[in-house]
């Protein structure tokens, strides 16, 4: 069997003022051609890709694989030159049996809202309509019946926090591989509830609504005839139409039964809505509620910075109310500025310096911050992720400082990275355990980068292109009615598209 297998990966954000350009891939990887085996042994879908073609001792022909941190839109030039990247060794690839593509679902390119979709296009232009294509998607995708018509399949991740990657990756070939050999002939459809809600209650670990589906599915997938069921809670940040919660079904030559259990999922999804809800906190709330915990860490959730969402990670609305309360206790923060951290390295380790830090991407959120302080240290901000997206591979902050102001310890980056676990802090040399108060700019992984540590977390209200409440931002395309800006929809119906 000859199998190609590409990826291009990114969740974008229409609320943010960035643009996505090439650059910004670079920082994590783009491989294209054989460069893309240097995969292999990492924890990203394309890694599980190869290790079950080279199972199965089937051909790998390798196309392109780019990823990135979450960002703004995806400018015209970026996207079309990955498109291309993809497509040119695709038609120079001969005759494969199958592909399979790991993608997001929910990335966004200036003048083309669908990308996944529109790469599907061009995929089935060059290839006909009759090869098994498998995607993979994260489970936060925006599904759209292009996706559904063109894909053979669509399987997503099963787990949030994202620590699936790889066997989401394996999933997706075996499923594949099945086809190409005439095992299964997969039927697939979608249906989705019109529901945006944020992701600090989409863990699929525990008892919350996702965790319900979630367990719902995976019984599923050992009933008969049904090979793969996606819950799909959609990324909230993007402005599209007809986005929303629900299911993706493939199953074994039954067209009928996918629409079924799809559909019911999806009403499932509308049936929990309430349960998605997050409380918020005022920073000075929860750090009143953080004092009465003996010990540390406790901590402050900020959401609505989260660059794995998109956001450009410079706000300092938490640097801002921790210094106006006088915290006192040792309190450990992260902003990226790339002026500060370059002012940082012209005054060198263990001088003192003054800084405007905070809001140099993106001013739409607030002011910066006039802080005073002693650099600790200095670093290229280099370092390898533990696991999840990018486990495995290399990322930087670019020139970083750890500055000391006060009780707060404040890391300062020249660019965005991914947030999976505590990779940036220790990289340098900032111990979490040290820390009473963490800010962390992420709504879900935290409770799997602190699980160990962490005495309680608690989800403030700031202001930023990724907050808890979608209720923060302004839909133009998305129609109404829909959930939480509608809370009821008399005689809601349910569509279903079959693939």
């Amino acid at each position: 069997m000859r199998i190609g297998v590409g990826s291009i990966f990114q969740e974008s954000n229409q609320f943010a003022a960035t643009q996505t350009d090439l650059p910004l891939f670079r920082n994590s990887y783009v491989h294209e051609g054989d460069a893309l085996l240097r995969l292999a042994g990492t924890d990203c879908e394309v890694a599980g890709m190869l290790a079950v073609c080279a199972e199965a001792g089937a051909q790998v022909v390798p196309l392109a694989a780019a990823r990135c941190v979450s960002g703004g839109a995806l400018s015209d030039n970026c996207y079309a030159y990955l498109k291309e990247a993809l497509l040119a060794p695709l038609r120079e690839a001969g005759t494969l049996d199958g592909l399979a593509l790991a993608t997001h679902g929910s990335m966004v390119a200036a003048s083309e809202l669908d990308p996944e979709g529109d790469i599907l296009d061009a995929v089935r232009a060059i290839v006909g309509p009759e090869l098994p294509i498998v995607m993979t998607l994260d489970l936060h995708a925006h599904v759209t019946p292009r996706m559904v018509r063109q894909a053979t399949a669509l399987v997503s991740f099963a787990h949030y926090p994202h620590d699936d990657t790889y066997s989401t990756g394996e999933r997706g070939a075996r499923l594949l591989l099945k086809t190409v050999q005439g095992e299964i002939e997969p039927a697939m459809a979608l249906a989705k509830v019109p529901m945006i809600c944020g992701a600090c209650n989409g863990q699929t670990f525990g008892d919350g609504p996702m965790a319900q589906l979630t367990r719902r599915a995976r019984w599923l997938e050992k009933q008969p005839s049904i090979l793969s069921v996606s819950c799909v809670q959609v990324h909230p940040h993007n402005d599209l139409p007809n986005m929303g919660c629900g299911a993706v079904v493939v199953t074994d030559s039954h067209p009928a039964l996918a629409a079924k259990e799809a559909q019911a999922l999806a009403a499932d999804f509308w049936e929990r809505r309430w349960a998605f809800e997050t409380e918020t906190l005022s920073v000075g709330e929860a750090v009143a509620r953080g004092r009465r915990i003996e010990g540390g860490p406790v901590l402050l959730v900020d959401t609505a910075d989260c660059t794995g969402g998109g956001a450009p990670g410079d706000s300092v609305a938490l640097l801002r109310e921790l210094l106006a309360m006088g915290v006192e206790e040792p309190a450990f923060l992260m902003v990226v500025d790339a002026a500060a951290a370059q002012k940082c390295a012209d005054k060198g380790v263990g001088r003192n310096v003054s800084l405007q830090v905070g809001y140099s991407i993106d001013p739409t959120w607030g002011r910066p911050v006039a802080v005073s302080g002693v650099v600790r240290r200095l670093s290229d901000g280099c370092f390898v992720y533990d696991g999840g997206l990018f486990g495995g591979t290399r990322a930087s902050m670019g020139l970083s400082a750890a500055v000391q102001i006060g009780s707060i310890e404040l890391l300062v980056m020249s660019q965005p990275t991914y947030d999976w676990g505590d990779e940036q802090f220790r990289s340098v040399g900032m111990d979490v355990c040290r820390a009473k108060f963490i800010g962390v700019k992420n709504p879900m992984n935290y409770r799997r980068a602190y699980r160990d540590v962490m005495k309680a977390a608690f989800v403030v209200d700031t202001p930023g292109p990724t907050p808890t409440h979608v209720r923060n931002l302004r839909y133009r395309r998305m129609k109404r009615p829909f959930f939480p800006f509608d809370e009821e929809i008399p005689d809601l119906e349910i569509p279903v598209v079959v693939g």
